[in-house]
């Protein structure tokens, strides 16, 4: 026995929730006819019952009616209830006539475009038209219709069951797409998490450079207004020197010409000293060529020649420096001058060797041997000047032979012992 369960409510009007009875009533198949009068579900062939409570009524519409109606909280299972449902539509009970009134309610509007239908191809053409958008209201408008035949009826069934079975197959495809969409959602939401924590991740990063960037364009913006607050500074006191000296400009012109001045004088007096230095150089040259040739034309000369040749006498503990001469005559000069005892010093006259180490070098030594022929024009001049400043002995050579640096040296032993 099939029947509806429910959990009591306030006084109830039945003894027992409504039940169907073991052996169903079948009602008289749907017949055409002439009058107007739509049929009731119970007046419905039972096979028709089932499709009509399943497409007709949405279960939660159905549960709220059967709560409705018996006065209570009804627990089944939907498929329970449908089943139950379905038994009470054989007869005409209180279940009946609520679903009855539920789908007369929910389905007015179809009902009444329906009504204006005379015949029963109408009916069909109607029903082909309506079945493809809203196949609930087509089915209980056409199956209710006074001119509906029971070739009719039996066709609405029929395509009523095979749509069932598509919309189930639909259901069930649609179910599987739902699970690959769901199952590729949550691949995708895990995707978009751990996007979503890099994203935040990078934010975090840019968000401190951003900071770091702006404490550091705060810093200089500081240091360049403190630039500008400094050079305003400056300027208003130049501004007010310029303002005290009214002749600044002029004296700052005339600065400028006397540095260009003096570098002029400087180079023109350097190059005095050279054409100095060359004509002292020519005249030196010149007497000691007229010398020679007197020399040559008296009987002294052998004797000098004989002089020339004599050794030279000791001296020692005597500090000698030659500036200038060859760099192959060097050795030569310091073998004859430390033979006699004597400490040998050398400057190369300014080739190599600093000026400033010449003048330290001129104050270690006791007598200066320079040679004209092999020396610089500034150091030829500074050693010029340094002996005459320090009244310290000094013998000019042209000649960087050996002999000559014997006259030097005998000329500075009889200068020494006079």
């Amino acid at each position: 026995m099939c029947g509806i369960h429910a959990k009591p409510g306030p006084a109830p009007d039945h003894d027992a929730i409504a039940f169907v009875d073991d052996a169903p009533a079948v009602a008289p198949a749907p017949q055409a006819c002439a009058g107007s009068r739509r049929r009731r579900i119970w007046e419905l062939d039972s096979r028709a019952h089932c499709p009509i409570i399943g497409v007709c009524l949405p279960i939660a519409t159905l549960r709220r009616v059967v709560n409705k109606v018996f006065h209570g909280r009804n627990i089944d299972k939907e498929y329970e209830l449908h089943s139950g449902a379905v038994g009470e539509c054989r007869k005409k009970t209180a279940l009946a006539q609520g679903i009855q009134r539920e789908l007369e309610q929910r389905y007015t509007l179809s009902l009444r475009q329906a009504s204006r239908l005379r015949s029963t191809g109408e009916l069909a053409d109607w029903w082909n038209a309506t079945s493809q958008t809203d196949l609930g209201a087509a089915l209980w408008t056409t199956l209710t219709h006074p001119r509906c035949s029971p070739e009719l009826a039996q066709r609405a069934l029929g395509e009523a069951h095979m749509l069932q079975h598509q919309a189930g197959a639909a259901v069930r495809a649609d179910q599987h797409r739902l699970t690959a969409l769901l199952d590729e959602n949550a691949t995708l939401s895990q995707a978009l998490g751990r996007a979503q924590s890099r994203n935040s991740q990078i934010s975090l990063t840019h968000a401190t450079q951003t900071d770091r960037q702006l404490r550091q364009i705060l810093q200089l913006q500081a240091a360049l207004a403190q630039q500008d607050a400094r050079f305003g500074e400056l300027a208003k006191r130049l501004d007010a020197l310029t303002a005290g000296t009214p002749d600044l400009e002029n004296r700052v012109a005339l600065a400028h010409q006397l540095q260009q001045q003096a570098e002029r004088i400087e180079v023109l007096e350097r190059s005095l000293v050279r054409t100095q230095q060359e004509s002292e150089r020519r005249a030196r040259l010149i007497d000691a060529q007229a010398r020679e040739l007197k020399q040559r034309e008296t009987p002294a000369h052998t004797a000098k020649m004989v002089a020339e040749s004599a050794p030279v006498k000791r001296l020692d503990d005597c500090a000698v420096l030659c500036v200038g001469g060859r760099t192959a005559s060097v050795p030569l000069y310091r073998h004859i001058i430390e033979g006699t005892g004597g400490r040998f010093l050398h400057h190369d006259g300014g080739e190599e060797e600093s000026a400033a180490k010449l003048d330290a070098t001129l104050a270690a030594a006791d007598m200066v041997i320079c040679q004209t022929a092999c020396i610089s024009h500034d150091s030829y001049w500074r050693v010029k000047d340094y002996c005459k400043r320090t009244g310290k002995q000094c013998v000019f050579v042209e000649n960087p032979g050996t002999a000559c640096l014997k006259r030097a040296l005998t000329e500075f032993q009889t200068a020494r012992a006079v």
